[in-house]
């Protein structure tokens, strides 16, 4: 069974993470800037419980997918500095990756906002 102190040490890596994702990263602060006028338009729009928790889950998937993608081209960094098309792959797929579930989420906000705001 793992201490708390194990257990306090692996929320603390996991914060750093979440930081310096936010810090280091362009992407992350569009999606932070994107997420924070989401969430004070529907404050401003009153959107049921239900909108809310897909909002919610919306944005967590976004910043969790940018995340995953950002470590994976830290690894693949970390593993090569040649122009390897096996590389490059899996830094597209996972840009990739982001991108489909930026355009969800986008769809998503228009689904949700738009009968709000006609």
């Amino acid at each position: 069974m793992r201490s708390w102190k194990r257990e306090a040490k692996s929320f603390a890596y996991a914060w750093t993470g979440i930081v310096m994702a936010i810090k280091e990263e362009s992407h992350m602060k569009v999606h932070l800037f994107f997420a924070f006028i989401a969430i004070v338009t529907a404050f401003i729009v009153n959107i049921s419980k239900t909108e809310w928790l897909i909002l919610l889950v919306t944005i967590g998937m976004v910043i969790s997918l940018e995340m995953v993608n950002t470590a994976l081209e830290r690894v693949v960094d970390l593993t090569t500095q040649e122009l390897h098309p096996l590389a490059k792959a899996a830094k597209d797929i996972a840009a990739g990756a982001v991108l489909v579930g930026a355009m969800i989420s986008v769809i998503i906000g228009i689904i949700i906002f738009l009968p709000y705001i006609i």
